[in-house]
């Protein structure tokens, strides 16, 4: 038997017997330590409380009162180093605050923050809004990095990354440090400048955790992913340093940030992005209406497929419409480059279709079209689908979209997603897309997003984003289905009813079931890692499809310690599930 040289092995068994520290091991950092990390971060360094913590300290108290009130504001959950978008996941996650955490405000303190981490060999989170259904931005026992106060935004109206001049044409843009919400770059770029930048949908969504994930909006079926408008980034690596990438500059990790996933290649504080001609108008189409029995059901869906597939299936239109159990649809659907006229126009045929059979057909909601300025679209005031913050001390254009207010701080049961193959809009294959949708729905109401999956849009946003590292099934699609059901804030420490788990577990096993109907008909289609099955056996290959191997390439050169570990991640395979231990 060879023996291996004594330098080897004892990296071979250091590298299988490797844990993090926690707080009570040896070598835990003493308070003398974290004393020099806080003098090192400018003070902004502390203990982190749990959300509720006011409550359970005292329930009568003023602060308890505060609290309660102002859960259910996005802004105000991420505004809390202990907030987390979503308040946990069935039989998945809890949210279980850092030890510490570091209130960045500059590149200085991330650098610091990443430093002792990786001297200290400490579980490390990164978080800017805390928008993860994957509980990514939340691990007990660790050190948390938190770039919410980094949040300025630079408008440019021609904008070359760094090394590039010469070489690429300016084109106008706008920078934002990592803690920017989408509703700061909206208003900025749109609200004031009269551009567009893609983005989000939800307005309180974190600027560079989006774009890592590859990131859709309502309009990406006109200008793309987030990600395929990443002019270039700021990020600290796992070895401490800076670095500014783009396409000229640590190329591979560039590709990588660019819907490779977040939390795993380091901590981004800066980005910029293209921005685009604005169109003139913005605007929508909805209404809801139920089928009399399962047979006018079926002419229903496939009515509408037939109407998407000959006058939506195009860049103009995005966001969703949800066929339920109970012989339900319901269209929620926003449109770009499309006047008043236009929009009402189009929708007429399918609305008069279904207004001609009473019998067959209930409206539950009234049908229609509009379309207004687009300047206007992410304004607050005299919106009546948003709410505003109004908390002292917010921007007074912050404010979130009404159609959002239930994904505040929800308990998720259960999520999944896939992307549904353009090919099964074909005449010859419409059939199949409607027994698909009729047989998934018999288990769980689902919604077709059309801004996540990008067939039918422009060809150069189509380039733009397989150039990204996103599953390339995305470009291939025309819709993403997302399956998902939960309940109302279960943040531990939260005064509530008792969650009834027995239909908790029923709903997740009917989200499974919809999912696998789906699955039948489009098999290998690949699922959205922000919009996705936390228990996901086949991550690899449907977060990434063909590109999880060159991913796994950019992580073995950047962070080949595993210092950015994120569940389902790249690497994450080599850990224990909560990221303490090397397998």
């Amino acid at each position: 038997m060879a023996v291996l040289p004594s330098t080897v092995v004892h990296a071979v068994k250091s590298n299988l017997t490797r844990h993090r520290r926690r707080p009570g091991d040896p070598d835990w950092p003493d308070d003398v330590q974290w004393q020099q990390l806080k003098a090192a971060v400018g003070g902004r360094l502390e203990a982190v409380r749990p959300l509720m913590a006011p409550c359970t300290a005292s329930p009568v108290a003023a602060a308890c009162g505060v609290l309660l009130k102002s859960l259910g504001n996005p802004f105000f959950v991420g505004d809390q180093p202990g907030g987390t978008q979503v308040s946990g996941y069935l039989d998945a996650w809890t949210p279980s605050s850092s030890a510490y955490v570091i209130s960045a405000s500059s590149t200085a303190d991330v650098m610091a923050g990443v430093n002792f981490a990786r001297e200290h060999d400490l579980r490390l989170v990164v978080k800017g809004a805390g928008h993860s259904y994957q509980g990514t931005s939340s691990a007990p026992d660790s050190l948390l990095i938190w770039t919410r106060a980094m949040n300025q935004v630079t408008v440019h109206d021609s904008f070359v990354p760094q090394g590039c001049e010469g070489k690429v044409a300016p084109v106008p843009a706008v920078s934002a440090q990592s803690g920017a919400v989408w509703i700061d770059l909206y208003h900025a770029v749109t609200s004031l400048g009269g551009r567009y930048v893609q983005g989000g949908g939800c307005t309180d969504v974190g600027v560079a955790g989006l774009i890592q994930s590859g990131g859709f909006g309502s309009f990406s079926k006109g200008f793309g992913t987030a990600a395929s408008s990443l002019l270039e980034a700021e990020v600290v690596t796992a070895d401490g340093q800076v670095r500014i990438v783009n396409e000229r500059s640590d190329h591979e990790l560039f590709w990588a940030l660019k819907g490779g996933g977040g939390g795993s290649w380091g901590v981004i504080t800066r980005v910029t992005l293209r921005t685009h001609e604005l169109p003139r108008y913005f605007g929508a189409a909805s209404g809801k209406v139920q089928a009399r029995d399962a047979e006018a059901f079926r002419r229903l869906v496939a009515r509408f497929v037939d109407f998407y597939a000959e006058s939506l299936f195009n860049p103009h239109w995005g966001e969703q419409a949800g066929f339920g159990p109970d012989n339900t649809l319901k269209v929620s659907m926003v449109c770009q480059g499309l006047d008043k006229a236009q929009a009402e126009r189009l929708w007429a045929p399918f609305f008069d279709w279904v207004k001609a059979s009473p019998e067959d057909f209930s409206i539950v909601e009234e049908f229609g079209a509009w379309a207004g300025d687009a300047r206007g679209w992410w304004r607050i005031e005299g919106n009546g689908s948003m709410i505003p913050d109004t908390r002292e001390g917010a921007p007074k254009h912050h404010g979130w979209w009404k159609g959002d207010q239930a994904q505040v701080g929800a308990w998720l049961h259960g999520y999944d997603s896939l992307w549904l193959p353009a090919a099964l809009l074909q005449a010859s294959e419409r059939a199949r897309l409607v027994q698909a949708l009729l047989e998934a729905a018999r288990h769980k109401h689902l919604d077709l997003h059309f801004n996540k999956g990008l067939a039918g849009a422009p060809p150069a946003a189509i380039a733009r984003t397989r150039d990204t590292a996103t599953n390339p099934a995305v470009c291939e699609a025309f819709a993403l289905v997302i399956i998902a059901d939960g309940e109302a804030p279960a943040y531990p420490g939260l005064a509530r009813p008792r969650p009834d788990l027995d239909a908790a577990h029923r709903n997740a096993r009917n989200i499974d079931l919809a999912a696998a109907a789906l699955r039948k008909f489009a098999p290998n289609a690949g699922s959205y890692v922000s919009e996705s099955s936390f228990f996901n056996a086949d991550w690899k290959s449907e977060f990434w499809g063909a590109n999880a191997a060159r991913l796994a390439a950019v992580k073995a050169r950047y962070d080949p310690e595993g210092l950015f570990f994120a569940h389902h991640g790249v690497g994450s395979e080599e850990w224990s599930a909560d990221g303490f231990v090397r397998l």
